[in-house]
């Protein structure tokens, strides 16, 4: 069963890893989709962003990386994929996922959604998070794989 978890990842958390490495022991493929969100300004290209991911999954052998403008479900169509992966951290994630999922079902009645909580330490963390403490001076190392830090603070280098 192949699976696609799509994200901006602008930039990829350990949350974000925490549900790619989960969800690489539940399907046979996961396919991590770099798309664009038209009410984000990114602080990394879509190249940046699939090349931090590669580096951070390139000990998970069933881990695909991609990009994609479009439709989630033309892209999931397209890898003939079953399976939608989203996290979900807090109730309001919730709320914007479950409708989503039940858009996508209207859209695509074949492909189901999976909804993966989590991992508690890391309920809190969102990449607009990570981006606010990098842009103030503050660490985010314990956020962020360390190659992905080190080019977070070569953006906000201010000297």
């Amino acid at each position: 069963m192949i699976a696609i978890y799509p994200g901006s990842f602008d930039p990829i958390t350990l949350g974000h890893l925490d549900i790619i490495t989960r969800g690489s022991r539940l399907f046979e493929k996961v396919v991590v989709v770099v798309s664009s969100n038209p009410q984000k300004s990114p602080l990394f290209t879509a190249k940046q962003r699939i090349e931090q991911i590669q580096v951070s999954v390139n000990h998970l052998k069933n881990v695909e990386i991609d990009s994609f403008e479009g439709l989630t479900v033309s892209y999931a169509r397209m890898k003939q994929a079953q399976v939608l992966l989203r996290g979900l951290r807090v109730l309001s994630d919730f709320e914007k996922e479950l409708q989503m999922a039940h858009t996508n079902k209207t859209l695509a009645a074949d492909l189901e959604t999976v909804f993966l909580a989590t991992s508690t330490e890391y309920g809190f963390l969102s990449s607009s998070l990570v981006k606010e403490i990098a842009k103030y001076g503050g660490p985010v190392d314990h956020l962020v794989p360390q190659h992905v830090a080190r080019d977070i603070y070569r953006c906000y280098d201010k000297t």
